[in-house]
């Protein structure tokens, strides 16, 4: 029988479109993370990312938490939860007030915290993410310990990251009814950028997008944070259900197809190699099995990307994700495993691509050391990293306004204003 789990020990759970992953870790004494154990099962009641079937996504999330906890030996009770469902925003606000020339005291900055914390105006949607990102001094932005130096103004940018209220909820009771306690739900991107990339990627600017089975999100990093974000709503699932209308073949064997066969890329000897399609009709005894070209199915699924990575373009145009050549697009998620995706997105984005892979775990499995393992990785470092989040001493549902973004840096500055 398990054993209870000792301190410290921290479970990532990342509930996607088509499976569900656990993974269970532990801090080294070295501060690295080391991991437990790993558990996958396919999930057969989110669609789009929302949870669309609470029982089938339930049995799914006990299953791949039973099946962690099986390999770790350890019985967990919390889990740091991913949300990647469309209707996610993300934006920067600022707070300000003067200081006049003084040293910055602990007071100031909790002061200064405290007026961002009360700030948030309560209407429209669930904060996932309130952070104090970076601190400004008469003006210099970027600092990140302003404890002890003068400054004539002190201001901080607060990332916030907020989603539709209905569907967070929906997934924090699907977790609860699998008897797992919901330490904090995170925002998708957020996590995954932890595992994908680095702090100098964040820092000078990088695309991260994640093509999952039901959606693909699309989210900027700049000067170390998040600071944009949008939701595009295809996915990997969508090439296979093209291949599967395209040859009238049943969806498993077309998810087989794009995995052993597909490609992003076309080659000439693709005329010549053949596949074996069992058609659902054959199924029923009324046909026999087809022979398509490879150069077919890659036909299809190159269309299907064409269209996808149109949609990626627009994102990031409307992003601001413009200037000099070179600058970087990660490409992650379970759609990233397809062959040749990363120099399709290279060509049709006009942008330096890499594939987005977890990193700095000690102990993951080769088989979960891929880019769709990359949200349910980051999930644990940042659990591990156990970030200041201003939601502390506010109420758990609190929410901000949809206008203008997110509407809280002019209600930021008026209560600096009125303050001090």
């Amino acid at each position: 029988m398990a054993k209870v789990a000792p301190e410290g020990l921290i479970t990532a759970l990342d509930i996607g479109s088509s499976k569900v992953s656990a993974l269970i870790a532990q801090k080294g004494d070295g501060g690295e993370l080391i991991v437990l154990g790993t558990g996958q099962r396919e999930s057969r009641g989110v669609k789009r990312g929302y949870i669309a079937d609470m029982a089938a996504t339930e049995v799914a999330v006990r299953e791949a938490v039973e099946q962690a906890e099986r390999i770790a030996g350890f019985n967990i009770e919390e889990v740091w939860v991913g949300f990647s469902a469309g209707g996610l925003v993300s934006d920067v606000a600022s707070v300000e007030f003067e200081l006049g020339g003084h040293r910055v005291e602990q007071g100031d900055i909790d002061a200064l915290l405290a007026a961002g914390r009360q700030s948030i105006d309560p209407q429209g949607r669930m904060v996932l993410h309130a952070q104090p990102a970076l601190y400004t001094l008469d003006g210099l932005t970027g600092v990140k310990k302003p404890l002890g130096l003068h400054a004539d103004r002190l201001g901080v940018h607060i990332h916030v990251v907020a989603a539709d209220g209905s569907p967070v909820r929906n997934l924090d009771l699907c977790v609860r009814s699998a008897h797992l306690e919901v330490k904090s739900i995170i925002a998708s991107p957020v996590a995954t950028g932890l595992a994908c990339l680095s702090e100098e990627e964040r820092e000078l600017g990088v695309a991260l997008v994640e093509m999952g089975a039901g959606i693909t999100n699309v989210s900027l990093f700049a000067g170390g944070m998040l600071v944009g974000l949008t939701s595009i709503p295809y996915g990997a699932s969508d090439i296979t259900d093209d291949i599967a209308s395209a040859f009238g073949t049943r969806r498993q064997q077309a998810e087989r197809m794009k995995c052993f066969h597909g490609s992003a890329n076309a080659s000439p000897r693709d005329n010549h190699d053949m596949i074996c399609v069992t058609p659902i009709s054959a199924e029923d005894g009324a046909g026999d099995a087809l022979q398509i070209t490879k150069a077919q199915l890659i036909g299809v699924v190159r269309q299907r990307l064409e269209h996808l990575m149109g949609l990626i373009g627009k994102a990031l145009k409307d992003l601001k994700f413009e200037g000099p050549v070179g600058r970087q697009v990660v490409l992650t998620g379970g759609g990233a495993e397809l062959k040749g995706v990363a120099d399709f997105a290279q060509a049709a984005l006009g942008r330096s691509v890499r594939i987005g892979r977890p990193r700095g775990l000690t102990g993951l499995p080769d088989a979960h050391a891929g880019p769709a393992f990359a949200t349910v990785a980051g999930l644990a470092f940042y659990a591990a990293s156990d970030p200041v989040d201003l939601r502390a001493a506010a109420p758990v549902a609190q929410t901000v306004h949809r206008a203008g973004g997110l509407g809280v840096v002019r209600k930021l500055i008026q209560a600096a204003r009125a303050n001090y």
